[in-house]
């Protein structure tokens, strides 16, 4: 991935620097041809001014080699341009009268000056004798060159005209050197900026690599893999700190899973070894035939619990289910407690013990689904009677406060230790509530939570001074 992302950025440098450099190469090539061409020009006016001063004394024939000392600057002044740009300088004046460098060229550049055209070098000059001043470029024989000429007057009157050629190489040389310079500094650009997004690639990608080892560790089962948080973008970071949380959460899966399955496996062995230690014992004679009805009832006995740890696995199974739906309708609360307390009135009895409904006036209309509250009812009731001891007592109140009705069932029995208080609602968790026998599946409260959540309300234990009390809430009914 590293390499994709540099390969693809580093030929969207390359092609934009490219296009940079052949564009900037084209227009610094053209403003330093323009002003190679603009000076060259200005050398033109400067001797076409000399020039003119000399025609106005009759001493143009002291254009090169004249001992005045007119002529001489002139004369130097055709070398130094000469030196400078390799130009064929010609003067005329209009008695025809012309003087060139045509020796000096071509001791110098013999090719240059064999490829001068007198007829088009005639033309250039009577376009300069009619006034206008000439900068283009000609082909003079098979050499591309530069013409620049400008006319010399008095009183508005041409006297003369100066024509300068030059082959186009040698005005575009100090352009190509500039071109050159330019595609240097590009490439050093480009290693540069090749250099800098490595470095920050590199730096970028390093949570990158390190998120994608530990998500390859995860796959593999080690839920304790973690990045770093405080390298990188923002960006990065804040994936790295959703990773972390990520595995946080899946770490917790995970140990929920493994513990879940502990506990259903120890909760399914210990009926079915008990089962099987009593049929064996009955089979093989070592419990006598005259125990055996006891022992029957005890495999009836452990049967029945491991029916019930089946039933409320497959409940609890059911209800996590994304898909599950619940049934609402509009009843009364107070009823289905009163429904409730009578399905366990042989227990209530049994015990002698007292109920005590605090009921809000009239009918308490909810809006729920029935038969799941009422199987939360009946859990919570169940507990109640459990760990409530012979002759205690248990509480049922309903309230309705703003428009939400809470349902509290409250006993005066051993209550719940402190340190077991966080984890009733967990899976399998039993307190052991004054040691009271037949503890459960300790998937009730799971249950009843899970329920609860489905209703977008809340279960939870209630602060008390003695026994426990659970309570819950659901959205009162409109009328």
């Amino acid at each position: 991935m590293f390499k994709r992302i540099m390969a693809v950025v580093m030929a969207v440098i390359l092609m934009v620097t490219v296009s940079l450099t052949v564009v900037s190469s084209v227009t610094l090539r053209n403003q330093q041809v323009n002003s190679r061409l603009e000076a060259l020009t200005k050398e033109a006016r400067e001797i076409a001014y000399l020039a003119s001063r000399m025609n106005s004394g009759g001493t143009l024939s002291y254009f090169f080699g004249g001992e005045n000392t007119l002529s001489a600057y002139i004369s130097w002044k055709a070398q130094q341009v000469y030196a400078e740009y390799g130009a064929y300088i010609v003067i005329v004046d209009r008695r025809g009268r012309i003087m060139d460098n045509m020796n000096l060229t071509t001791e110098t550049n013999p090719d240059f000056a064999a490829s001068l055209d007198g007829w088009e070098i005639t033309q250039a000059l009577a376009l300069l004798l009619s006034g206008e001043e000439i900068s283009l470029r000609m082909t003079v024989g098979d050499l591309a060159t530069f013409t620049v000429g400008v006319p010399f007057m008095q009183h508005d009157v041409v006297l003369g005209a100066v024509l300068m050629q030059t082959p186009v190489q040698q005005i575009e040389a100090e352009a190509g050197a500039l071109i050159m310079n330019v595609i240097l500094i590009a490439l050093g650009a480009i290693l540069a900026a090749a250099l800098g997004i490595f470095l920050c690639v590199w730096v970028m990608m390093r949570p990158l690599n390190e998120l994608t080892r530990a998500s390859r560790a995860m796959a593999g089962g080690d839920f304790n893999a973690r990045v770093n948080t405080d390298a990188g973008t923002p960006e990065i970071t804040e994936l790295a700190a959703a990773f972390n949380s990520m595995a946080d959460k899946l770490g917790e899966v995970e140990s929920n899973r493994r513990e879940f399955v502990a506990n259903v496996s120890h909760e399914l062995r210990s009926p079915i070894t008990s089962i099987r230690g009593f049929v064996e014992g009955m089979e093989d004679g070592t419990i006598p035939p005259e125990e055996h009805p006891r022992y029957l009832a005890l495999v009836g006995d452990e049967t029945r619990r491991l029916s019930k740890l089946i039933g409320d696995l497959l409940a609890l199974s059911r209800l996590e289910r994304e898909d599950v739906a619940l049934d609402y309708s509009d009843f009364d609360m107070n009823e289905m407690l009163r429904r409730a307390i009578i399905r366990r009135v042989n227990d209530l009895e049994e015990k002698q013990m007292e109920i005590d409904c605090r009921f809000c006036e009239g009918a308490c209309m909810v809006h729920a689904d029935s038969d799941r509250i009422e199987q939360v009812v009946v859990n919570l009731l169940d507990n109640a009677v459990k760990f409530t001891p012979a002759g205690g007592q248990i509480t049922l109140t309903t309230e309705e406060s703003r428009g939400v009705v809470t349902v509290t069932i409250q006993d005066n029995g051993a209550g719940i230790l402190p340190q077991d208080r966080p984890r009733v609602f967990e899976r399998f968790f039993t307190a052991d509530r004054a040691h009271t026998a037949g503890k459960g599946t300790g998937l009730g409260l799971s249950i009843c939570q899970r329920i609860m959540e489905m209703h977008g309300q809340r279960i939870w234990l209630k602060d008390t001074q003695e026994g426990a009390a659970f309570a819950f809430t659901l959205e009162k009914a409109e009328r």
